[in-house]
């Protein structure tokens, strides 16, 4: 069985919601990115998402396109992510997603990106801007299953596209909340409901829902819904605030500790 079905198979049976963190790789600097990685995990996080920095994030909100430009700014590229996921994947067996724009994997080469992920210990990829219908350019060059593709979809994809979306998406699926970027204010956890039992009626992958999460009663409201609540502004936001701060580590594992704990539900 792969992490990431093992991972919400876990869950399932204890009664708990997947918390699913994301993360700028290098931000603030590989060398504390790494340590505070390697903490959050230790502190809870269920799943990690580990932002690839790009020079241009459209889908982000100016929390993480600051975050990506620190990162960048300290010389982090695909390569050097690749090398953070085999330290990380050395102490721990959580699920890692590599989450990216199209650009730097192309740029890399989508079958070298494909041997080096998984060789990494990398367990899926999210690229935020390439569609369904214009993926198999990347997937045709993989040499295998290693990777699971989590697909996103919009509170406005109508349930027939989500079918489609669904059918060529492993692991889990990603639902954006609400329209907008990420970190955008205003959360509707009714929306969310329906939007996931939508999502529900045309898949049995687990749904994970993200945007404009940032508490630990907008965890525990979605958490009631969904399968995992991801969790990505509120933990750059932290970074960012924390960035001097010589206990950065430790605030951003008691954060995690906060959030996890509104996932049990129990």
């Amino acid at each position: 069985m792969k992490r990431i079905q093992k991972k919400f198979s876990e869950l399932k049976e204890k009664g708990e919601k997947a918390l699913v963190g994301f993360v700028t790789a290098g931000d603030p600097n590989p060398e504390i990115s790494l340590q505070m990685i390697q903490a959050m995990c230790e502190a809870g996080l269920d799943v990690l998402e580990l932002g690839i920095p790009f020079s241009d994030p459209t889908a982000d909100g100016p929390v993480i396109q600051r975050s990506s430009g620190r990162a960048l700014k300290m010389g982090v590229n695909l390569k050097r992510v690749l090398e953070m996921t085999t330290e990380i994947r050395k102490g721990t067996e959580i699920p890692i997603i590599l989450f990216s724009y199209y650009n730097p994997i192309l740029t890399y080469g989508n079958e070298a990106f494909y041997r080096d992920a998984v060789q990494a210990g990398a367990d899926g990829v999210l690229i935020v801007d390439l569609p369904p219908e214009e993926s198999d350019e990347m997937t045709s060059c993989w040499a295998g299953n290693g990777l699971d593709l989590i697909r996103l979809f919009a509170p406005t994809t109508p349930a027939d596209r989500m079918r489609k979306i669904a059918e060529t998406a492993s692991g889990f699926l990603y639902l954006v909340s609400k329209t907008g970027v990420t970190g955008s204010a205003g959360l509707d956890t009714g929306d969310v409901g329906r939007h996931t039992r939508t999502l529900q009626s045309v898949t049995g992958l687990p749904i994970c829902v993200g945007f404009g999460i940032s508490t630990a009663e907008h965890v525990s409201a979605v958490a009631r819904a969904a399968d995992g609540v991801v969790i990505g502004s509120a933990f750059e936001r932290l970074i960012e605030e924390n960035i001097e701060n010589p206990d950065l580590i430790a605030v951003m594992e008691n954060r995690v500790k906060e959030y996890k704990a509104a996932t049990r539900l129990g």
